[in-house]
Parts: C-alpha cells; structure tokens; sequence
C-alpha cells in the first residue's frame, strides 16, 4: 500500500494539474471561464450539484479518474474541509499512483482540474459536503474514465 500525506493546498503546488480558483478577497467578480476547457466541439456545458459523505483521515483511495477531453471545476457550496488527490499520467494511459499527491483544501476555495488530470474523486472531510461542477459532456463513455488502482493509497494528515 502507497503513503500519501495530506498537505495544505496551495496554487503552486497544484499548478501542473489546474487552477485552484478563489473568490477575490473584496468586492469584485473572478472570471474563470476560459480555463474549462473543451477539447470536443459537440460537448455541452454541464453544470450539477454534489453531496458527499463525510470522511475523515487516515482514508484509502482506490481508484482514479480524469476526463480527457474537458476540465473539470469543484466548487465547495457548504464543505468543512475538502481531500484533493492527483497524479500524472504513466505514460500508457493508467495514472501513475506512485507520484500521487494530496492536499487538503479550505473551504473558501475550489479546484479545476485540467483536462486529462487523474484525480480521486471528491472527498469531504469531517462532514458532508455539497459542491458546485462544471465541465463539458457528451454523454457517452468519452466523459469520464475511471480506473481501478493497483495499489490502494492510504492518505493521512500532514
């Protein structure tokens, strides 16, 4: 089983995955459109709403995800703390789960995925969350692919 340990999440940190997107700290609007990237012009804006179950660390992680042809956008709409877990990609299209990295996000800050970022799904920690998501979707198996690890990854707090 792989170690990981949770760190708090910062833009530079999380740079080769996304953006992590906040609110400006006065009165003011962020524009964050053009990061959502859509690598298929037939995909259509998809917009939902999330509940998560609560989580707490230490946590097993088993399994990864990415959407290869657009971003993807969380936004916590009422989360204590949130886990985001990435990796790269291993070169033959599986993440690579030995390189995984994890953060804990405030509550006052979202995550956009870039297209292609392998990422466990989202996981609310101390108690449920609900979020925001934002990416492009055809609705066909293009959308999303989720892969099994080989080793599960066991997060703890830094």
């Amino acid at each position: 089983m792989l170690q990981l340990a949770a760190r708090p999440l910062t833009a530079e940190a999380f740079a080769p995955y996304g953006e992590v997107l906040a609110a400006p700290a006065d009165t003011g609007r962020h524009y964050y459109g053009p990061l959502i990237e859509n690598r298929r012009p037939q995909a259509g804006l998809d917009f939902s709403l999330s509940t998560v179950a609560a989580s707490h660390l230490p946590l097993k992680l088993k399994l990864f995800e990415r959407h290869a042809f657009s971003a993807q956008v969380f936004m916590p709409v009422d989360v204590a703390r949130y886990l985001v877990t990435v990796c790269p990609d291993n070169g033959q299209g599986r993440p690579d789960a030995g390189r995984a990295i994890s953060f804990v996000a405030p509550s006052n800050v979202g995550v956009m995925y870039a297209a292609g970022t392998w990422h466990h799904p989202m996981v609310a920690l101390d108690r449920p969350g609900r979020f925001s998501i934002v990416m492009w979707a055809c609705g066909d198996a293009g959308d999303e692919e989720l892969i099994p690890l080989d080793r599960e990854i066991e997060v703890h707090p830094a």
